[in-house]
């Protein structure tokens, strides 16, 4: 795991940069050179808290886009529908 460093500027500039390096570990924001936060991804922040219960978000979260992961087969609905009978209103 690779700890990379990004200045308050840097980090202000381009935090799209910064979260494509937080992918790959922890990122530290630096304030004069001294660590002052850090990012990181969302499923270490919960392994170091030790938080184990995934909330539906996060399950969902989790499933790749566009996936076929989840089998769903829904029950057919029977409704009889009826067509309106619409008044002349002239």
């Amino acid at each position: 795991m690779t700890i990379q460093n990004f200045s308050s500027r840097d980090f202000a500039r381009d935090v799209s940069a910064a979260k494509r390096a937080a992918m790959d570990g922890p990122i530290f924001i630096t304030d004069r050179g001294r660590p002052v936060f850090a990012l990181l991804k969302i499923e270490d922040y919960y392994r170091i808290t030790d938080q184990s219960k995934l909330s539906l978000l996060d399950v969902m979260d989790g499933i790749p886009s566009g996936s076929k992961a989840i089998d769903l087969d829904p029950p057919r609905l029977d409704l009889k529908i009826s067509s309106a009978l619409l008044a002349d209103s002239r």
